[in-house]
Parts: C-alpha cells; sequence; structure tokens
C-alpha cells in the first residue's frame, strides 16, 4: 500500500483525493478555507518590539 493511499483528508478524515490534497472534495477545502478567512485558525507569532519615541502618542 502506498503513502499517498493511506493519508486522511485534513478536514473530515475521509481518503485524500489527489487534485485537492490533502483533502478529499472542494467542499472540505473550501471549509478550511473558511476557518483560515473567519479567523479560526492562526499561527503563533511574538509581535514585534515597538519603537521606543521620546514624544507622546498622538490620537
Amino acid at each position: 500500500m502506498s503513502r499517498q493511499a493511506e493519508r486522511r483528508c485534513a478536514v473530515c478524515g475521509k481518503l485524500q483525493e489527489t487534485r485537492f490534497r490533502p483533502f478529499c472534495s472542494r467542499h472540505c477545502a473550501d471549509v478550511d478555507l473558511a476557518c483560515w478567512l473567519d479567523g479560526r485558525y492562526a499561527i503563533a507569532a511574538e509581535e514585534a518590539p515597538r519603537e521606543r519615541s521620546d514624544e507622546p502618542d498622538q490620537a
């Protein structure tokens, strides 16, 4: 059995379809994209230090 045949969809767990990899269908790919666009997925990062200014912030 090849490694590709064992891989599962990242959303629903069904077997992947090569043309939608790493998903099984266009639907699961769209579900994943919606999660990113809604902000449910995020990549952890450290915020860059703010530049220090001698002048007070102006609103």
